[in-house]
This record gives C-alpha cells, structure tokens and sequence, in this order.
C-alpha cells in the first residue's frame, strides 16, 4: 500500500472554530486531519472545503444527529463517503443530540 488515504473526522462544538481547532495525525497510510465546528451551518461549509483540499472521506462525531448527517452528506453530494459515529444523545452536548441544537 503506497497511497495515502487523507480523511477529516469533524467534531462539533460550540465555540469551534475549523481554522483554529485542526490538528493532523499522520500515519505512513493515513492522514487524518480532526476538526472543530461550531454548527451545522459551518459543518456544510467546512465539508465543502475539506473536498477541495483533497480530503477523501469524512467521518462525523456522535453530536452530529441524522439531520446534520444529511445535510453534509448532501454538501458532498457523491465526491467522497461520509460516515458517522453514533449517538442517540452525546455527553458533549449535554446529553443531546446536535439536532435539538443546531
């Protein structure tokens, strides 16, 4: 295996900031960059550039509900996969889900 796969996992957090809260985690396969969004709204935008700097797939933390999910799958649209990891409620949004929220 000699391609790297370069993939975000986006987190959101109230207060975030995409260009401030970003760190890297590269492996000889995998580049993984982390980063923080504030709602769904900058999630949207922050997907769409992601694909532009040639990210090649998204996964997106237990905060983001089945709407937010969907609206960064539609912001990709078949450009690159999205996952998700899940939860009903996230101990980081106060035991909510980001839909209640965002």
């Amino acid at each position: 295996m000699s391609d790297v796969l370069k993939a975000a996992f986006m987190f959101v957090a109230p207060e975030a900031d995409p260009l401030a809260h970003r760190q890297w985690v590269k492996t000889a396969h995998v580049h993984l960059l982390a980063v923080g969004v504030k709602d769904y709204t900058e999630a949207v935008k922050t997907a769409k550039a992601l694909v532009a700097e040639g990210i090649a797939a998204i996964e997106l933390c237990g905060g983001f509900g089945n709407r937010g999910t969907a609206m960064i799958v539609d912001a990709v649209g078949s450009k690159i996969p999205v996952g998700v990891v899940r939860f009903d409620i996230h101990p980081g949004l106060g035991n909510a889900s980001g839909d209640t929220l965002f």
